[in-house]
């Protein structure tokens, strides 16, 4: 009787203890998450620092294609070597108030949801993240990421810093990156050169670059480009383009 009392008690005190292992287990579990959130978190911080002066040297973006194609072409410019009007149309075609929001544009926003999701609310600076520091993609992840990181790049960077990177980052063409390789394949002349409708033309093909030309502009690419160069012209009259132009 003694040695069966022994045996359940010994039984009892190994199913005690299986909680309290698994609860340990846990434990470790979400202290190896929380460690490795911290690292990535740190590892995200240091990029954000760097790229604030210096270039990123390439994208996930630009590697894809590279992959894809077997070349690419980039030629990163300061943006003192980009004409002023295409910096003016890139922000009144993707994000018009760029120069007033701290990373998002409420309204933009509120207007995509009352249209169904069916327009972009997305900000230059978003953006900047997305093609910097992520991937392309729809995923619950990679938007979770954009929307922790596009404060934190608002906070370190300059509007005009972020707005260099996005026209030297930005997917132009197939195969093309940036606003110098794309004036120079379809115009023959450098960033610093471009023309008002040259800009504008080039500002009307970044939600699809390799669907719509620049060259040869559809109706719609042409109607696109007049109301930027409209745009440029309004935000440029009305301040909204103070925050990058000296």
């Amino acid at each position: 009787m003694a040695k069966k009392a022994a045996r359940k008690s010994s039984g009892k005190k190994k199913q005690a203890n299986q909680p309290k292992k698994t609860q340990t287990f846990l434990s470790r579990i979400r202290r190896w998450v929380m460690r490795g959130a911290v690292v990535v978190a740190c590892v995200f911080l240091a990029l954000v620092l760097i790229y604030s002066v210096v270039n990123p040297p390439i994208t996930h973006t630009i590697w894809s294609e590279w992959r894809r194609l077997g070349k690419v072409e980039r030629d990163w410019v300061p943006i003192e070597e980009i004409a002023p009007v295409m910096a003016r149309a890139v922000v009144a075609a993707e994000d018009a108030n760029f120069c007033r929001h701290w990373g998002f544009d409420v309204n933009a926003i509120r207007d995509a949801l009352e249209d169904g999701g069916n327009r972009g609310a997305s900000t230059i600076t978003q953006q900047v993240v997305k093609n910097v520091f992520l991937w392309q993609g729809r995923s619950w992840v990679r938007k979770a990421m954009e929307t922790a990181l596009t404060p934190v790049v608002e906070i370190f960077w300059s509007k005009k810093r972020i707005l260099e990177v996005y026209l030297n980052v930005a997917e132009t063409g197939e195969g093309l990156f940036g606003v110098e390789a794309a004036a120079r394949r379809n115009f023959g002349v450098s960033a610093a050169e471009l023309s008002p409708v040259q800009a504008a033309r080039l500002a009307a093909i970044l939600p699809a670059p390799r669907a719509r030309s620049v060259t040869d502009p559809s109706v719609y690419t042409r109607r696109r480009a007049a109301a930027i160069l409209d745009g440029a012209a309004t935000i440029r009259a009305d301040g909204r383009a103070d925050c990058f132009e000296d």
